[in-house]
């Protein structure tokens, strides 16, 4: 994508211009199976969705996205307990699962992927900066739930959640 004065303005979950490689992978294997996508995003705030967006062709993929950034919308637009929320906080296994549940019930999706962690920079819920889970519910299977302990600057942790979310779509298929 090209910006003011005619910059490169990066495109992929890695900042390079250009769609993101893995995303361009997991919408040619979603189209291939016919499967549509919905994300419900915290930390990442709605990348993991933008990233699948610069692929060409990702609208037959591509249902939509939750972001619930807010603890509480968490609760209110996908769904998630909450009890579960108040007892365990929004960084959570359990959560991720609702979350992935909520978005792909929302918009009407095959898959439903959720990220829920803490970017930083300081911790968050009582778990540290770099942990992240992220959950993926299918109407046909049961649900995957992923932790990841990532370390790094909050822009590193945020893409990497993106790429690793990407995978466990891919590995899901």
């Amino acid at each position: 994508m090209t910006g003011a004065g005619g910059a490169d303005v990066p495109t992929g979950a890695d900042g390079s211009s250009g769609p993101d490689p893995l995303a361009v992978e997991a919408v040619g294997a979603l189209r291939s199976a016919r499967l549509t996508v919905a994300t419900c995003e915290s930390l990442t705030a709605g990348l993991v969705a933008a990233t699948i967006a610069t692929v060409p062709g990702a609208s037959a993929v591509l249902r939509g996205g939750l972001i619930t950034y807010a603890t509480d919308l968490k609760s209110a637009l996908a769904g998630v307990e909450a009890d579960l929320l108040e007892h365990r906080g929004a960084v959570d296994p359990d959560v991720a699962v609702q979350m992935a549940r909520g978005a792909r019930t929302a918009c009407g999706a095959s898959i439903g992927l959720s990220c829920t962690g803490v970017a930083g920079p300081e911790p968050q819920d009582g778990q540290p900066v770099g942990t992240v889970y992220l959950g993926l519910d299918r109407e046909d299977a049961e649900p995957l739930v992923r932790r990841l302990s990532l370390v790094g600057e909050r822009e590193a942790i945020r893409r990497e959640t993106v790429s690793a979310g990407l995978r466990l779509v891919l590995s899901a298929l």
